[in-house]
């Protein structure tokens, strides 16, 4: 999952970026208004971190266009803002949530959670393959209900694998998914991560099959494993 984090504090924006990397969500960050607008133009977000006082365009501007896009993503406010007026404001302008600093990373942590599971349907909340299961909102992954210890980008990996069962998912779609942009990463670096996943599955019955020249697919499952 990919989350777009607007804020132009640097100190807070690092500590928001790490928080989310550690529960494997991709981040990419935009430190004003403009930049937020020429991301959400281009790229499909799961979430938007939104402060409100930017440099260039203000978060509430932000939020309007996006909206006015008819854009279902679920938006997070983030400021210093307390007043009544200005959540009400906020949330009229098609905002999901709102969180006054200062904050406490967990609830932080929470709130995306929170908002993540309410952007997907029922249906989605889970995916699975064989007796492998992914919990999108809490982001775990378990084998016959027993958990899967994986990294954070070993995670994201398996999340998108499952996500696009019974489709060929490609090198590009693979750093997109797992990276922020400005990140640099190479080729052999998604060949370490899909290795370390395919040793961790192939035990539990599943194989992520290389197709030459195309990317990864998740194989059929050995039910008797």
């Amino acid at each position: 999952m990919r989350i777009l984090v607007v804020e132009d504090d640097t100190v807070l924006a690092a500590a928001l970026t790490r928080a989310l990397n550690q529960s494997a969500y991709a981040v990419d960050l935009a430190p004003d208004g403009e930049a937020a607008n020429l991301a959400l133009a281009t790229t499909t977000y799961d979430l938007v971190v939104l402060d409100i006082a930017l440099p260039k365009v203000d978060g509430l501007a932000v939020l309007r266009r996006l909206r006015d896009r008819r854009s279902i993503t679920p938006v997070l406010i983030l400021t210093a803002r307390d007043t009544l007026e200005d959540r009400v404001n906020g949330l009229d302008l098609g905002a999901d949530d709102y969180l006054t600093k200062p904050f406490d990373l967990p609830e932080f942590e929470a709130r995306v959670r929170a908002l993540i599971r309410r952007g997907h349907s029922a249906s989605a909340a889970s995916m699975t393959h064989g007796r492998l299961r992914f919990d999108v909102a809490a982001r775990r992954l378990f084998h016959d209900d027993q958990p899967v210890e994986m990294s954070a980008r070993e995670l994201a990996l398996t999340e998108l694998l499952l996500s696009r069962q019974g489709r060929v998912v490609s090198k590009e779609q693979i750093i997109d998914h797992l990276f922020g942009f400005g990140d640099d990463v190479g080729s052999n670096a998604i060949e370490v991560y899909v290795h370390r996943v395919r040793k961790k599955l192939e035990p539990l019955g599943i194989d992520i099959r290389t197709v030459r020249g195309m990317g990864y697919l998740l194989d059929k499952v050995d039910e008797r494993r």
